[in-house]
């Protein structure tokens, strides 16, 4: 089943049945939401070429995801907008999208295997997994759908606000995005507590 199956088949052996992985895209960006995926993968199914979703082109990662998609006993996806980031903090809100995730999920998981090493809290059996993305085919199944969930939407939010490169950076600090930060100021999808620092 190869090494990514190890930390899931730990879970199996102790008499887990539904194990989930959990990950985020998009704690960083100035802009946009953060995202968070949750997968259930059928017991050791092979996926060629998965991988934590930063180490894959986005050519990659848009085919892994349908294949994901399709194969996943249960997947979903949930993104907390900037209003909130800016409200509740970064970290609250990663925490509650990873929570909004797993409630969507049609298959409940008595196990939940994140990326990282906070407890999001979930109520439900969690083990946090460093590098989890590289580590578990589930975790690293759930950031490719994280990943590839927010880059369509920045993708999209690109064809309102044309003028700060979106589709490009979605919505991460490059130097042209404080560029244009600087030309056009902020727009309404740009997190204010992110740009406190600028000047």
């Amino acid at each position: 089943m190869g090494p990514l199956w190890e930390i899931e088949n730990e879970a199996f052996n102790r008499g887990f049945t539904a194990v989930c992985g959990i990950d985020e895209a998009g704690r960083g960006p100035l802009a946009g939401p953060v995202c968070a995926g949750a997968c259930i993968l059928p017991r050791g199914l092979v996926i060629e070429g998965l991988n934590d979703s930063k180490k894959l082109t986005e050519k990659k990662r848009e085919a892994l995801y349908e294949i994901i998609t399709a194969q996943a006993l249960a997947w979903a996806v949930c993104m907390v907008d900037e209003k909130t980031i800016d409200e509740i903090n970064i970290l609250q809100a990663t925490y509650r999208a990873m929570r909004g995730a797993v409630a969507q999920l049609a298959v409940q998981p008595d196990f939940c295997l994140v990326d990282g090493n906070r407890d999001p809290g979930l109520g439900i059996a969690t083990e946090t997994v460093v590098k989890g993305d590289a580590r578990c085919a589930s975790v690293a199944a759930a950031s490719i759908l994280a990943k590839v969930t927010r880059d369509r939407f920045m993708c999209a939010q690109d064809a309102l606000y044309p003028q700060y490169g979106f589709a490009v950076h979605k919505g991460y600090g490059t130097k042209a995005h404080y560029a244009a930060l600087r030309e056009f100021g902020p727009c309404p999808i740009h997190r204010r507590s992110f740009l406190k620092k600028m000047h």
